[in-house]
């Protein structure tokens, strides 16, 4: 099959404008290349001090040049459920390393914070801000030059991007993603949505609350609900950074442990190979596009459009939300998950999983095959699935067709003609949004602003019944200068109660939503941001907007004179500025670039 004539316009002309960024890259990973084991280089004291701690047999084996040493960098905690279940990878990534006559170092943890528990508090100021504190970490664990691969530990939000841009300071080495799957199925989602409901309405109380929430997360393992999270591990497996179908095999099972220990044996296969294949070589332009195609096919977090961004550059690769949008006109939207349905990833896992949605994105010309993976070179094993026999791993074919076209779908047969990604432009900047939870009747809405500088504030305007109308609610100075842009998502039980109510509503935000965000349109990510003197900062209540999801605009109905000529808001933010570790991001808070460029404090152009 022929590529789709859009995904290769859009793939021609990132090649081309990413050209210089991308060769200079390319160039630095190819001099940092080692031939032979990286140890040679090292003094005898440098070598002494790596291996000081090790068994003597392993000291033997570091002593010389003949064994490869494998970089474990994980974000193991206890506190996030699906990290937890991270504790003992290490020692089976070692047990599985000594068997191939190899050697793995734990080379260095990095933070990983839940932004389900920070949600609505002070603490997810901290949270996108915390990734490039994962890159750095990242960086610090392989800067003592003695790995020849390394396996990166991550599932969550802000920890698998962070991983991902720090590893790619280091793309001259073999790298692999390890995932530790998602919990069990609880609560079905649609009920966890109506309990929520009620109770931003004041209906259901707190005890009823958290006894919907807590059997909705209730085990080890990532949420089970299509958010960032679990859209990190649709993005590491599509761009070839996992194993095939290991991404959504569920904690504590054989098969976990099984994949776990082979891509440990996959991983020496690639730093032994005559032509070692670099997390540079796997990472580049076609893989960008390919990861791109997977976010709109599955109706991914909207996240990505900021942490895509920053991967992209990381490895020279000068990705667009222009191309995304442009790429999302043309890719079918092939999966129903929560919040874009009623089912969660094991319904998907269990309909034909990855495998089955590679082969059917690849097969109809929306996916690169000319790629390089962690298996090899092009997509055919990743149109395979993991079996176990007899305490092994056996790949076969995926299912000729969906075993539940409610969850997922063939190419031929897609939900929408359309990704679930939309950019929007107009006169306030230009702002991405998430359609494919939002019903066709919403995806238009006119009417009148209500600003708020806090989501607080429209929490409280709620409760006082001051909402009761159509609306489109402004919610300004929520970017990554102003608070390290924290996600919004605590909004959504009441802009959704609302919407139930007949109302028309939208959001519109220089912040973050929920990689769960969902069936209010919302307009998220503006940029210019209010603190960089966006013009959201001169929005007034009553203001008429127009947002048209469909048409890919916003646009502030307002007198263009009237507008220029009125002063830009300055609430007062010393708020944002101590408190919950807040005060140590200072200056990341002033260093940082827009969300259309990744919202990074990192220049790598």
């Amino acid at each position: 099959m022929s590529m789709n004539s859009v995904v290769a316009a859009v793939t021609a002309r990132l090649i081309e404008r990413s050209k210089s960024s991308r060769d200079d890259y390319v160039n630095r990973m190819n001099k940092a290349r080692s031939v032979g084991r990286v140890r040679s280089r090292l003094s005898c004291g440098n070598l002494a001090h790596a291996i000081a701690a090790c068994s003597s047999s392993v000291k033997g084996q570091l002593a010389g040049d003949d064994v490869a040493n494998v970089a474990i960098i994980s974000a193991y905690n206890e506190m996030l459920s699906a990290h937890q279940p991270y504790e003992s990878y290490p020692a089976t990534i070692k047990k599985a390393a000594a068997e191939q006559g190899a050697s793995a170092q734990f080379a260095g943890g990095v933070p990983a914070m839940c932004d389900g528990v920070t949600q609505g508090r002070d603490g997810m100021e901290l949270s996108l801000f915390s990734r490039d504190v994962i890159a750095m970490a990242t960086g610090v664990a392989l800067s003592h030059d003695v790995f020849d691969g390394s396996l990166c530990l991550a599932v969550c939000d802000k920890i698998v991007p962070g991983m991902m841009i720090g590893s790619l300071a280091f793309g001259h080495l073999p790298t692999a993603f390890v995932p530790a799957g998602p919990m069990p199925s609880g609560l079905p989602n649609e009920e966890k949505a109506r309990v929520r409901q009620l109770y931003a309405q004041g209906k259901v109380g707190r005890e009823e609350l958290l006894k919907a929430e807590s059997e909705s997360y209730h085990s080890a393992g990532t949420c089970t609900f299509y958010g960032t999270a679990n859209s990190n591990q649709m993005l590491m497996e599509i761009m070839g950074l996992h194993l095939p179908g290991s991404s959504f095999v569920n904690p504590g099972t054989e098969l976990r442990e099984a994949l776990t220990e082979e891509v440990t044996r996959q991983l020496l296969r690639n730093i032994d190979a005559e032509q070692r294949i670099m997390l540079a070589d796997i990472v580049n332009e076609k893989t960008i596009v390919n990861g791109v195609v997977g976010l709109l096919a599955t109706g991914g977090s909207t996240n990505h459009a900021i942490h895509l961004i920053a991967i992209a550059k990381a490895a020279g690769v000068q990705l667009t939300w222009q191309d995304m949008s442009d790429l999302s006109d043309a890719v079918p939207l092939l999966c129903r998950i929560y919040p874009n349905g009623m089912a969660d990833v094991n319904h998907f896992q269990a309909a034909g999983g990855m495998g089955f949605l590679m082969r059917e994105l690849r097969d109809a010309g929306y996916l690169h095959d000319d790629v390089f993976t962690t298996m090899g070179f092009g997509l055919d094993a990743y149109t395979k699935e993991p079996h176990l026999r007899d305490g092994a791993i056996k790949w076969h074919d995926v299912p000729a067709n969906s075993l539940d076209e409610e969850v997922l779908r063939p190419a031929s047969n897609p939900f929408a003609s359309e990704g679930g990604l939309k950019l929007l432009k107009g006169n306030l900047g230009n702002s991405v949004i998430k359609i494919s939870a939002v019903k066709p009747q919403h995806r238009l809405v006119k009417a009148p602003a209500i600003v708020f500088d806090h989501q607080d504030d429209l929490l409280q305007a709620f409760k006082e019944g001051r909402l009761e109308q159509d609306f489109i609610a402004v919610i300004r100075y929520q970017g990554p200068k102003s608070n390290g842009m924290p996600e919004l998502h605590k909004l959504t039980p009441t802009l959704a109660t609302l919407q139930d109510r007949g109302f028309k509503v939208a959001l519109v935000t220089d912040g973050r939503m929920s990689g769960a965000s969902g069936k209010v349109p919302s307009a998220i990510h503006l940029s210019p941001e209010a603190l960089d003197g966006g013009p959201i900062g001169r929005v007034r209540d009553g203001d008429l907007l127009e947002l048209d999801a469909e048409n890919g605009s916003l646009r502030l109905l307002v007198d263009e004179a009237e507008f220029a000529s009125r002063i830009q808001a300055r609430p007062d933010l010393s708020g944002n500025e101590y408190g919950m570790g807040r005060e140590l991001f200072h200056s990341l808070r002033a260093c940082v670039n827009s969300a259309e460029d990744g919202a990074t404090i990192f220049t790598m152009e």
